[in-house]
């Protein structure tokens, strides 16, 4: 039988796992009687942690809140995890202090087998450049901003923020339901409850105003929550936005792209048109040219003469090429 103090920090790890636990499932876990289970409940009431148990055929165990934060127990492979996730969080614009004094911390009080474990993790990895998707910075992301939100969407709470749009801020109220990250950048999806739509909001472009909203009723969101924030990003959420009339059917342009980098909506000529955008007229004409299909720029303006920049480049490098 294991010893008391290991059975015990053993017994409250399984406790952190579960909202509830009968005696006998909990003697099963741990290799002892029902009875053993009870005294150690005993002992961690003593150590000064929540313990609540409710009697009866039904009778189970559960952590109860209280004023005293428990140690968080991770076995081997949940440590490592967290690491893990904690180095790539880092990554992310508005988290790189707070992500890594969290992974400082944990590293701390790992045992020495799983410090070297992560470090050696951490050796035989090389991290990629950061932004390979654009010529421009990612945006930083108070992370107190999205703890509001968060809160908000807890709450059923409305949101009033100035959003920029179009160099210009405006006054806007609406009921958070969820956010999305995608692509380097935070997203809350939230609705009109003046018109009823729906659409997301990038985080870096609003400022709250506090205090919030009213309370509200969560409404039923139409239809899928991935697909409704890719096709209004691809519409209102970049900083260039492009309209494009491709020279194949719609089905041959899906087949080409990734469903992130906006949408196609199909004609009746055989042609489709491709609604896409990016944070920078450089990254679209990218995007374009992957794409590998002829086309037409209906907007904006701007693109249509980068095009004709780099148009005029590429003929420039033909010059005295081999034939």
């Amino acid at each position: 039988m294991k010893k008391t103090s290991g059975r015990v920090l053993e017994l409250l790890g399984l406790l952190q796992t579960r909202a509830e636990w009968t005696a006998p499932e909990l003697a099963e876990r741990l290799g002892v009687t029902d009875r053993t289970v009870r005294n150690d409940m005993g002992r961690l009431r003593e150590l000064g942690y929540p313990i609540e148990a409710e009697r009866g055929r039904a009778g189970h165990y559960r952590l109860g809140v209280g004023a005293k934060l428990p140690p968080l127990l991770l076995d081997d492979e949940e440590a490592v995890a967290v690491a893990v996730g904690l180095r790539t969080v880092t990554g992310v614009a508005g988290f790189e202090d707070s992500g890594a004094r969290a992974l400082t911390k944990l590293e701390h009080v790992l045992p020495d087998r799983l410090r070297r474990q992560i470090g050696s993790l951490r050796d035989a990895t090389e991290a990629g450049p950061v932004n390979t998707d654009s010529n421009v910075e990612d945006p930083e992301v108070d992370p107190g901003v999205l703890t509001e939100i968060a809160a908000a969407i807890r709450d059923h709470r409305g949101l009033r923020v100035f959003y920029r749009r179009d160099d210009t801020d405006e006054r806007i109220e609406f009921e958070p339901y969820k956010m999305v990250a995608w692509q380097r950048r935070w997203f809350v999806v939230g609705r009109d409850p003046s018109t009823g739509d729906w659409s997301p909001y990038r985080v870096d472009w609003l400022t709250l105003r506090l205090p919030g909203g009213r309370n509200f009723t969560p409404a039923p969101l139409p239809g899928d929550l991935t697909e409704l924030v890719v096709r209004e990003v691809a519409r209102t959420g970049w900083a260039v936005h492009a309209r494009l009339v491709i020279d194949a059917p719609a089905d041959d342009v899906l087949a080409r792209i990734n469903p992130a980098v906006g949408v196609v909506e199909a004609r009746d000529d055989g042609r489709s048109v491709l609604v896409t955008g990016g944070d920078s007229l450089e990254i679209v004409a990218v995007w374009i040219g992957m794409l590998g299909l002829d086309f037409t720029v209906e907007s904006p303006p701007a693109l249509v003469d980068h095009l004709r920049v780099l148009a005029d480049r590429y003929a420039r490098a033909l010059v005295g090429s081999a034939p």
